[in-house]
C-alpha cells in the first residue's frame, strides 16, 4: 500500500478515573486477551500498511513493553517497520508533546525520510475494523486534500464527547465542530484520516511557526474552508473506550457473538501479543454464562455476563456478575462482585461485596481488606 501509518497514542485521559492511573489508554485491556492499540495496529497490517509509527507520551511504559516485538502484527520485516516514538530532549527541544500536531512535528523526520504518498493518521483507542485500502481509494477518487472517516453516532448522550461534522450532499465536511455542548448531528470524527504525506508535513511545520499544537483544531477546523475535506462513513463497528461507561460497554459489546466473531473469526482478524498460558479451567461446582473467560483464569464459583481477563482466579461460592475482571486478580470465596470494574492485580479477600447500582460502575483499583 502506498501509505504509511501514524497512530497517536499519547495523551492524557481522565475521564477513565483510576484505570488510567498507571497505563496508557492505548493500553487499555480489551475483550479478554487484547490492548486496545491492538485494533489500530492490525487494521494497519491488515491494509496492507508496512511502516507504522506509535507516538506515545503518558504512563508509556506497559504499551511499550507490548510492542516490543513487531513480529506480532507482521511488522518484523526488512521494509517498513514499528517505530515507537516518545518525547526527548534535543539542542533545539526539551518539551513534551503539547498536542497531537506537535507529537507529529517533533517526530517530522519520519515523514519526511520516508517515500510513501499518502500518510494514515489513527488513535490508539478507537475499536474497530477498518481496510484503509477502501479509504485510500475514496481519498483519491475525491480528490481530497484530508478524508476523515467518520462513523453515525445514534447515541444522543455521546455525542459531545466527539467532533461533529456536517456533510454537503456529496459528503465534503463544510463545517466542524468540537466536542459541542449541544450537537446539532450525529456525524462523528474517528480520528482517523488520510492525507498526503507532504501536505502533512507542510500543515504541521505551519502550525509549528505559528505556535499550534493541535491537529483538530489547529488544521481540520482551521482548513475545513480551504481544503478539500471529506467524510468517509464508516458503516462497521467503532466505539472509543475514553470513559468509564463507553469502555465498561465496548467490552460488554464483545459477549456478543456476532461482534466477536466479526473481529477475531472474519479474515482478516484482530492480532495481538500472544501469552503462553494454559486454558481456562473451570472446576466442578462452577457455573458460567455469557462470559469470556481467558487463558490462565480458573473458576470455581458463578460467573455471569463477565469478562475475566488473563489469570484471574474466583473462588467456591462467588458470584461474578455484569463486570470485568482484569488480568492477575484473585477473588477469594464467598464474594459477590456485581456491576464493577476490578483493575489488575487486585486480592479480594474472603467475602468482600463489591456491588454497583443498576446503571453505575464501581472501580476497585488496589489491593483491598474488603469493599462494601
Amino acid at each position: 500500500m502506498r501509505a504509511l501509518g501514524i497512530i497517536l497514542a499519547g495523551g492524557k485521559n481522565e475521564r477513565l478515573k483510576d484505570l488510567s492511573t498507571n497505563r496508557a489508554l492505548a493500553a487499555m485491556p480489551i475483550a479478554g486477551s487484547y490492548l486496545s492499540i491492538d485494533f489500530a495496529l492490525s487494521n494497519m497490517t491488515n491494509s496492507g500498511v508496512n511502516k507504522v509509527a506509535v507516538v506515545t507520551q503518558y504512563n508509556s511504559r506497559s504499551l511499550i513493553e507490548h510492542l516490543s516485538s513487531s513480529k506480532w502484527w507482521d511488522f518484523g520485516r526488512k521494509h517498513g517497520g514499528l517505530y515507537v516514538f516518545t518525547p526527548y530532549m534535543t539542542n533545539e527541544n526539551s518539551l513534551w508533546y503539547r498536542g497531537t500536531a506537535d507529537a507529529i512535528y517533533q517526530n517530522l523526520s519520519y515523514l519526511k525520510n520516508s517515500h510513501e504518498p499518502y500518510a494514515i493518521i489513527a488513535q490508539g483507542d478507537g475499536i474497530a475494523k477498518v481496510d484503509y485500502s477502501r479509504v485510500l481509494q475514496y481519498h483519491i477518487e475525491k480528490r481530497a486534500d484530508i478524508t476523515m472517516i467518520c462513523y453515525e453516532e445514534n447515541n444522543r448522550r455521546e455525542l459531545n464527547r466527539f467532533g461533529i461534522a456536517t456533510v454537503d450532499s456529496d459528503n465534503r465536511i463544510i463545517e466542524f465542530e468540537e466536542k459541542p455542548i449541544e450537537p446539532e448531528g450525529n456525524i462523528v470524527s474517528t480520528g482517523m484520516y488520510i492525507i498526503r504525506r507532504r501536505l502533512l508535513i507542510e500543515l504541521i511545520e505551519s502550525c509549528a511557526k505559528e505556535e499550534r499544537h493541535d491537529f483538530v483544531s489547529d488544521i481540520i477546523v482551521r482548513y475545513r474552508k480551504k481544503k478539500k475535506i471529506y467524510a468517509y462513513i464508516h458503516e462497521g463497528y467503532w466505539r472509543s473506550i475514553a470513559s468509564v461507561e463507553s469502555y465498561f460497554e465496548t467490552n460488554m459489546d464483545f459477549l456478543d457473538k456476532t461482534i466477536r466473531d466479526d473481529f477475531f473469526r472474519k479474515v482478516p482478524n484482530i492480532m495481538s501479543k500472544v501469552e503462553d498460558e494454559p486454558p481456562a479451567k473451570f472446576n466442578y461446582g462452577s457455573k458460567v454464562s455469557n462470559s469470556l473467560c481467558s487463558s490462565g483464569s480458573i473458576i470455581n464459583g458463578s460467573v455471569e455476563d463477565a469478562l475475566l481477563f488473563r489469570n484471574v482466579f474466583v473462588g467456591s461460592n462467588t458470584v461474578v456478575k455484569n463486570a470485568i475482571i482484569l488480568n492477575d486478580t484473585y477473588i477469594g470465596d464467598d464474594c459477590h462482585i456485581e456491576n464493577a470494574i476490578i483493575d489488575s492485580h487486585c486480592n479480594l479477600i474472603e467475602g468482600t461485596v463489591v456491588k454497583g447500582d443498576v446503571g453505575e460502575i464501581i472501580i476497585v483499583k488496589t489491593m483491598i481488606d474488603s469493599y462494601n
